[in-house]
């Protein structure tokens, strides 16, 4: 269901800036309200609309959130690199970046893949549409409640493995599913390294057929 600021925000920490986000919610910025995208989050978790997030468009919780770049501004510009680039610097917080990715945009995927990826070293996560993007972010935030539900008293390094987001993003490239994308982190334990691998290391590890989908998955165009 739904729940507002006002009939909430005294019965749970939540400020604007998201230092808080009580478990199963998630603080969606109030120029997402009646978007394809929020009605997709209806009845999965909880939603809280916020105004003056600023950059962020969902917070996922104290240390994630959401920075949405949609069709439109990849055909209108560079404005949304502006808008990471201020994010990074100002920000502590772990930022996904959801991306629609369709056939009108497809063409600018590579010159963004290359950008988020290898330049600001943050995780993309292709969509192809609103509403798709609002399954991936219930699915975000139901992993996040888990976690935070942990004792805190057990100090368990999170693996890198075990980190749904950098799966997510390496289940992207054709062919490789959770199994293979677990073994790929094995072997190239961040996005960086897997995209700076050589040909002839990933066909030690996944075979020719499969090293070529994930080069020319993290291949660039000039």
């Amino acid at each position: 269901m739904d729940v507002s600021v006002s009939s909430s925000v005294s019965s749970t920490p939540v400020r604007v800036g998201a230092n808080a986000v009580p478990y199963g919610h998630v603080i969606v910025n109030e120029k997402w309200r009646g978007s394809e995208l929020a009605q997709g989050l209806r009845g999965r978790i909880a939603v809280i609309y916020e105004d003056g997030l600023g950059l962020v468009d969902f917070h996922i919780s104290k240390r994630l959130c959401v920075l949405y770049v949609s069709e439109a501004d990849l055909v209108v510009g560079n404005t949304y690199k502006r808008k990471l680039v201020q994010f990074r610097k100002a920000s502590t917080l772990n930022g996904i970046i959801v991306l629609e990715k369709t056939q009108l945009s497809e063409q600018y995927f590579p010159e963004v893949q290359r950008f988020v990826v290898l330049e600001l070293g943050m995780t993309l996560l292709p969509v192809a549409s609103q509403t798709e993007a609002s399954h991936l972010i219930t699915q975000l935030v139901l992993e996040e409640s888990r976690e935070q539900g942990h004792n805190p008293f057990q100090h368990r390094a999170r693996s890198r493995l075990s980190d749904a987001r950098v799966l997510a993003t390496v289940q992207q490239i054709p062919g490789v599913g959770k199994v293979k994308a677990m073994s790929l982190l094995r072997h190239f334990p961040s996005i960086q390294q897997l995209s700076a691998a050589r040909p002839q290391e990933l066909e030690a590890v996944m075979g020719r057929a499969l090293a070529q989908q994930i080069t020319q998955f993290f291949s660039t165009t000039n």
